[in-house]
């Protein structure tokens, strides 16, 4: 009994030391925050646009006499030059009619010979009175039908001549030669729907490029007079963006705007030109095209990535002197590159949140460190307001 309270004391002594070695739980630290400063500055506008390569000149070669084709003299998918023989037709039964045209012509001749010397004797004979008015204008309307039925021979052997000539199919123009959809022995003619093939020039080769009616609209407001429109458009140059992502090494330029609008998408095209001279590009090709129009000046940009959408509305996480979190609405502009212009609610000196934005709650401390912008950033983009 004496050692009771002992024991008793043994134990209220480890459990004073047991509830001292219990430490009071740290605080959290603040979340980490990747900041920008916002600055005016001039940002060039770099911008994207779908693209489409076609041919600078797609020449659809067709038959323009009708026959069997006897040859194909072109390798299929290979560059031709103009003048080059791609086709051969029958020609037997053009020379036949060729033939007969001339001889035609030639009986007609010397009956036109004939008819004229007539025509003098009896315009002699008449000058002497000795034949009627009846007589002279008899040989007189002989000789002239003669010369119409000489010139008629003329002109049909000329159409004789051409029609044997086009037994020779030949390339209109320097170019790449496509398949052909007629083989030896098929009977063409002109009145066949689909053409023996396509020759195409494809240096340069022109990318189709379409753009809405908001952003044609806005490029000619800003920019009304014809001559510095045009001279800004001769001056921009082009880099086409393959499939592949890669850029075509050559730079490209503007050649022409459509006249019109399509009245169906509201959308007009236009034609930028590249040098293909190894015929690396193909119509038929997607790509893009990006170009630098022109800048936007004193402009607060903001990462695309440091602004919130919600239902149309947009936000950005803006840090205090104090590093405390505070939501902000803003109202945007363009997209530039990867930046986006602030149209309203930023000043310049704002800190905003770039990366982090799930820990930066309205009204929170936070740590924050400064963001380094990815070395391509701002070097692709798309805006409505565009050529």
């Amino acid at each position: 009994m004496k050692s009771f309270p002992f024991v008793a004391a043994i134990v209220i002594a480890g459990l004073a030391l047991t509830s001292c070695s219990r430490k009071a739980p740290e605080a959290a630290p603040a979340p980490e925050v990747l900041v920008t400063t916002v600055q005016p500055r001039d940002v060039p506008r770099v911008l994207e646009r779908v693209a489409t390569l076609d041919g600078f000149i797609n020449a659809n070669i067709n038959a323009q006499v009708q026959g069997y084709i006897i040859s194909r003299d072109y390798q299929e998918g290979s560059l031709v030059k103009k003048g080059d023989l791609l086709f051969k037709i029958d020609p037997r039964p053009f020379e036949a009619a060729l033939a007969q045209a001339k001889g035609t012509l030639m009986k007609d001749r010397a009956a036109q010979a004939k008819s004229d010397a007539d025509e003098k004797r009896a315009l002699d004979l008449f000058a002497k009175k000795v034949i009627s008015d009846q007589e002279r204008d008899t040989a007189t309307s002989a000789a002239q039908s003669s010369r119409a039925n000489v010139e008629a021979d003329a002109a049909a052997v000329e159409t004789a001549e051409l029609n044997l000539g086009y037994t020779k199919i030949k390339a209109p123009i320097d170019g790449l030669a496509g398949f052909a959809n007629n083989q030896v022995g098929d009977l063409v003619g002109p009145a066949s729907t689909t053409p023996l093939t396509t020759v195409s020039q494809i240096d340069p080769i022109k990318a189709i490029v379409t753009v809405g009616e908001a952003g044609f609209t806005d490029f000619f407001a800003r920019y009304p007079d014809t001559e510095k429109r045009q001279a800004l458009l001769n001056s921009i140059d082009f880099d086409l963006i393959l499939g592949s992502g890669n850029v075509y090494p050559r730079k490209g330029k503007f050649n022409a705007l459509d006249r019109n609008l399509d009245p169906k998408t509201g959308s007009i095209r236009y034609y930028v030109n590249f040098p293909n001279p190894d015929a690396i590009l193909r119509p038929g090709q997607f790509g893009k095209v990006r170009f630098v129009p022109d800048a936007v000046h004193n402009a607060l940009v903001v990462p695309q990535e440091a602004v919130t959408e919600l239902q149309g509305n947009f936000q950005v996480a803006v840090i205090d002197e104090n590093n405390k979190v505070s939501i902000r609405p803003v109202k945007m502009g363009e997209r530039i590159g990867g930046m986006w212009q602030v149209s309203e609610g930023l000043k310049a000196g704002d800190r905003v949140v770039v990366q982090g934005l799930q820990k930066a709650r309205d009204g929170i401390v936070v740590t924050v460190k400064e963001w380094t912008p990815p070395a391509e950033q701002g070097t692709a983009a798309k805006s409505a307001s565009s050529p």
